[in-house]
């Protein structure tokens, strides 16, 4: 019997024409490839050469000879003309690396919106050059000045953001008033004190740090990541009351190092002699002159102070360990600090010696004393004096009875007092003689009424200063390890620091010492001072340099962070201050810093300002504790902080401590503090906030009505709220059963409960007709989203073709800013033996409809083997094969995914491919970074696939499949043929896949061995031809089977094939024991005719895999490495 066969003549790479000679051949199994052209063989003037590397191809009829090669033929094209697309069928080739990858042929139509991942990576180096849909980073990189070289930031842990944090922390109050706060509160209360402001920071900490660690934060710190957290209302809102509470902070610095300087070191510089409004006076005039020149200062130069702070770190270094020391030092030796007491009363010894603490001298002439004459009318021993100097004799007690003395147990309790109180020790005895005192008499007053919310108030800015750290995030090599590492133990550290001091003051210093505010009762020492070794001067001096670096910081950093928001546009009476000198420097927030300042200075009380400074440092970190619980309760996807110990019970927490804290310290200024954020706040609505950022604020919208709706329409969501909002489309079958429920099972676990679902399918008929049907399409819906506790819609729409149901579905779906932006649809898995080819022209349809709506397209094949929501997969892999950037969606899934109780045990793997011209070792690198980025824990692979020749295997396979389309089209099978023929290819296909195999295996060996492997052959017989002209007139004459064996493959169709086939033998190799396997779903040819050919390749692309999910991009940006 003859038969009829085609045979792939095997071709070397220097037989072809149009091949150069110096062409590398990369592959090793070159002996059996047909090799279609050559990157370095195609000229520019000539676009059709790709073609010239012919097909050779033998057609040997029975008693026929073999013919000679032939070559297709070209057609000279004009030299000049620019191909700008390739279509399936389009035998021009076009000299562009992307088109003309011979390995991502499949993916080539689309290389313009949908990258290489290798040319993606490349442009890492520099992150802000991703493409993010963030247009403050857009307009950042389109500012047309030229920046020089910036260094890589270079700053760890320890010196980015602990010595900082140190620094700013420890400030004024630890050395002018916790020995008060101690002493007035008792050892108790003050500890609760500490202890409540501690856990308040040290919440926000936590909270900060997620926040801080979900994405890169751009320099600029703690208000961008407010406002890029909550949105511009609350960011501006926020962002000015930080800015208020950081001026503030500048004038609370000042005026504790003018109290210092007056009170301590120098009281003779005092301009106003005298206590009281005296005193306030000097803080006014002394103030106001630091304040001109440090704003001097850093309008100088940044670098200045920049330069000091590491000395004024050292100043209160030094300053706390010789408080550690003396303490020690105590309990073996007692400082000399006498405190002279008339009865229990103190004494104010300002202008007492040493032996005056007494009536009268114990000399040979009774003499009366220094004190005798402020008691009494005259110097005279028989003068008239005060009723309690007459009952009650002078003692002197011990200021600093040391570390063993046991005066903690008095220091235990509180000693509240209210203004012009004398100073007493209840355990002293004294005459109790209802007499009034008198200013003129010489006792320590106090100077204000105390009370525990007052305290609360003072004490907090002394734990400010935890965003130091990230404040300086563009300075830090690594911030997302740096900020919480380095701001939790810089709280730890200073708590650590609080709290044991609080104990060791009152375990070493007499009670009415510590409650002196200003060191009267030991002659004008520093109370904190006079603990301290080897000398008080230690802590003054130490205390004085620190307070003047601190108030310097905060007059640097005030006015960058108004800058930043005036540059925000957001404030728009804000906008001058956006401006500054030709180097950035903000002059004029400075100035306004400054008249900011002024006014607290103006003030004057210390004890005066910390209230205010403590309102708006507790708004700002009660609203940093709102954005974290928030983004954690409504899991938004692009929520993924790499810091993970935070809960959001945790955050609420935080929340809940600072406004109880605001309203315990003073609820007027609360109150205060409150409405001029929300004035700012309802301003910023109102006047535009013409920015966008994406906040967490916004997913709150999605689950209210009319107002939220109205609010989402406004723009298009921004990358960091993208969340898949779900179009299911399921398809019924004549007994309106659902065909395939495991896909909405698939949607449920990609869900996870949040988020808009549409479940959609499309009864064929008349409206009027089918009402009916559609209720009970409806019904049945309903019931299957209840069985799979699926939140949702469900939408049914009658039309006459599927197709046209389907692309109104797409249109329609969802209202005003719940839209869906994600269509989930099954395989059409039996489309080969379908009498109706509509099956999979529907499906190709859908997917150029949901391209043309930039929507995403999520395609689950064998979805029966996809595990329901009881199957956990207890490990396995995730495995992405990332082969085009489509927007991330390929990236983010896998999370989404991992969400759900069944996908959470799985590990996410992540392969990319790079080509010959792609540097694989820096790929990973890029890739590797890029993940960490974007927070997502992943094993990263890139796989090399070399620029191999053409097999005979993809070029058989191409043949059958153009062969086959034309049988269809010509013989009209019936479907049991079309059955067999079915059968028919597949057997082939295995026969061909062994084939291929064999002949690589033994491609280094010469002779007829190696040639018998290397011949295929087609099993068209001739009966089997005889069978069919006798059967189908569609083929009964000889020139319509003479047609369809003349068949030479399509050139574009052979590179296609070829890029599936390779595609899939590496994808099968590395991922055939993944629990799921997700991969680029390449586009639809543009020519409407290669379609079924389209559905060859995706058959081919996705052989041998279990579970495979195709993933198709909507063209715009998911995922962000951005806070």
């Amino acid at each position: 019997m003859a038969s009829v066969r085609f045979t792939v003549t095997p071709t070397k790479a220097e037989d072809l024409p149009g091949l150069s000679d110096t062409s590398p051949d990369l592959s090793s199994r070159s002996g059996a490839r047909v090799r279609f052209g050559s990157r370095e063989s195609v000229n520019r003037s000539d676009p059709l050469s790709e073609t010239s590397g012919g097909v050779t191809t033998v057609a040997t009829a029975a008693g026929g000879g073999a013919e000679t090669p032939e070559h297709s033929s070209t057609e000279q094209g004009d030299g000049n003309s620019k191909i700008s697309s390739v279509y399936i069928n389009n035998t021009h080739g076009v000299d562009d690396d992307d088109f003309y990858d011979r390995n991502l042929a499949l993916f080539e139509e689309e290389m313009d919106t949908r990258p290489k991942v290798s040319s993606l990576l490349s442009r890492l180096a520099n992150y802000t050059n991703l493409t993010q849909g963030a247009k403050e980073h857009e307009e950042a990189e389109s500012i047309g000045e030229k920046k020089k070289a910036s260094k890589s930031p270079q700053m760890g842990t320890f010196m980015g953001v602990y010595l900082p944090c140190l620094q700013n922390i420890f400030g004024v109050i630890l050395f002018l008033r916790l020995t008060w706060v101690v002493g007035t509160a008792g050892i108790l209360q003050a500890l609760c004190i500490v202890f409540i402001c501690c856990c308040c920071t040290m919440l926000t900490a936590i909270s900060m740090s997620a926040i801080a660690t979900n994405g890169v934060v751009p320099a600029g710190g703690s208000y961008f990541m407010i406002s890029r957290s909550l949105g511009p209302e609350f960011g501006g809102a926020v962002g000015l009351c930080f800015y208020l509470g950081t001026t503030f902070a500048g004038a609370l610095y000042i005026l504790g190092a003018v109290e210092i300087l007056v009170v301590y070191i120098a009281p003779k510089a005092a301009i106003f002699e005298g206590e009281g409004a005296a005193m306030l006076n000097n803080m006014r005039i002394y103030g106001t002159i630091f304040l001109l020149l440090m704003s001097l200062l850093v309008f100088v130069g940044v670098k200045y102070v920049n330069k000091l702070a590491s000395i004024f770190l050292a100043c209160v270094i030094v300053s706390i360990i010789s408080i550690y020391v003396g303490a020690l030092v105590s309990a073996f030796k007692e400082p000399h600090f006498p405190v002279c007491m008339l009865g229990n009363r103190t004494i104010n010894s300002h202008d007492v010696a040493d032996d005056q603490c007494r009536k009268t001298t114990p000399a040979m002439m009774e003499k009366t004393t220094f004190l005798w004459k402020h008691f009494c009318q005259g110097p005279e021993l028989n003068a008239s004096c005060d009723e309690y100097f007459k009952a009650n004799n002078f003692t002197e007690i011990t200021g600093i009875p040391g570390l063993a003395s046991g005066i903690i147990a008095e220091n235990l309790w509180s000693s509240y007092l209210s203004k012009g109180d004398v100073l007493e020790k209840r355990s002293l005895s004294s005459s109790h003689i209802s007499h009034p005192t008198s200013a003129h008499h010489p006792y320590v007053f106090s100077d204000i009424t105390t009370s525990f919310t007052l305290l609360v108030g003072i004490f907090f800015p002394s734990v400010t200063g935890i965003m130091a750290g990230s404040n300086r995030s563009g300075d830090l090599k690594d911030a997302q390890r740096s900020i919480p590492i380095g701001t939790i133990l810089a709280i730890l550290t200073t708590s650590l620091v609080y709290l044991s001091n609080v104990v060791l003051f009152g375990a070493c210093i007499e009670g009415v010492v510590l409650r002196d505010k200003f060191g009267d009762s030991v002659k004008g020492n520093l109370v904190v001072g006079t603990l301290a070794w080897p000398s008080p001067w230690v802590i003054v001096i130490g205390s004085f340099f620190s307070t003047c670096g601190a108030g310097l910081q905060s007059l640097t950093g005030a006015p960058r962070l108004l800058q930043a928001i005036a540059k925000d546009n957001i404030i728009p009476f804000l906008r001058v201050f956006g401006h500054g000198k030709a180097n950035g420097e903000p002059t004029w927030a400075l100035l306004l810093t400054a008249l900011i300042a002024e006014l607290g200075i103006l003030i004057a009380s210390l004890d005066l300002v910390a209230p205010i400074l403590t309102m708006f440092f507790l708004m700002c970190y009660l609203f940093v504790n709102l954005a974290c619980a928030l983004q954690t309760l409504l899991r938004t996807p692009n929520w993924r902080p790499r810091f993970s110990y935070y809960h959001w019970t945790l955050s609420f927490l935080g929340m809940t401590i600072c406004l109880a804290l605001m309203f315990i310290s003073s609820w007027y200024y609360a109150i205060v503090a409150m409405v001029i954020a929300g004035m700012i706040y309802k301003y910023i609505e109102y006047h535009g906030a013409e920015k966008e950022w994406g906040d967490g604020i916004r997913g709150l919208s999605l689950s209210a009505a009319r107002y939220a709706l109205l609010r989402l329409e406004e723009g298009p969501p921004h990358t960091k709220n993208w969340r898949p909002q779900v179009l299911v489309l399921l398809k019924l079958d004549e007994d309106a059963h659902v065909k395939s429920p495991r896909l909405l099972t698939f949607a449920s676990q990609l869900k996870a409960g949040k988020g808009l679902t549409i479940v959609g399918t499309v009864v064929s008929g008349n409206f009027l007709q089918s009402y009916g049907e559609a209720l009970a399409a409806e019904q049945t819906l309903k019931h299957l989203m209840d069985k799979e506790r699926v939140k949702g819609f469900c939408q049914c729409i009658v039309a006459q073709k599927p197709r046209e149901g389907i692309s109104h579905m797409i249109q329609s779906s969802g209202l005003g800013g719940m839209k869906p932006n994600t269509v989930v649809m099954g395989w059409p898995h039996a489309w080969r033996q379908s009498d109706d080819p509509q099956t999979w022209k529907t499906f190709i349809n859908t997917v150029r409809v949901t391209t043309a709506a930039h929507l995403a397209l999520l395609v689950p094949k064998n979805i029966s083997l996809f595990p329901s929501n009881s199957e956990l997969c207890t490990e396995g892999y995730i495995d992405v094969w990332w082969i085009v950037h489509d927007g991330g969606m390929l990236m983010l899934l896998p999370f989404l995914l991992r969400q759900h109780k069944v996908w959470r045990k799985c590990a996410m793997r992540i392969f990319t491919v790079a080509q010959m011209e792609d540097n694989s070792i820096q790929m990973k690198k890029d890739l590797a970074t890029f993940l960490y980025h974007l927070r997502i824990e992943a094993d990263v692979e890139v796989v090399e696939m070399h620029d191999s020749d053409i097999s005979a295997y993809t070029y058989e396979r191409t043949l059958m499949m153009e062969q086959r389309s034309q049988m269809l089209r010509q013989m009209r099978l019936s479907k049991s043929d079309r059955e067999r023929e079915a059968q028919l290819v597949k057997d082939r296909n295995s026969m061909l896949r062994l084939t291929s195999i064999g002949s690589d295996d033994d491609d280094d060996t010469d002779g007829g061995d190696s040639e018998h492997h290397r011949r295929v052959q087609m099993t068209w017989t001739k009966e089997k031809t005889s069978q069919y002209r006798a059967t189908h007139s569609g083929c009964s004459t000889p020139e319509g089977f003479r047609d369809m064996l003349s068949i030479r493959p399509d050139h574009s169709n052979v590179r296609r094939m070829h890029t599936a086939v390779k595609l899939n033998e590496v994808i099968v190799n590395k991922s055939h024991d993944a629990r799921l396997v997700l991969l680029n779903m390449p586009g639809p040819p543009r020519n409407p005719d290669g379609d079924e050919n389209y559905m060859e390749f995706l058959e081919v692309l996705t052989e041998g895999l279990e579970r495979v999910l195709l993933v198709r991009g909507g063209g715009s940006e998911v995922i962000t490495i951005y806070s």
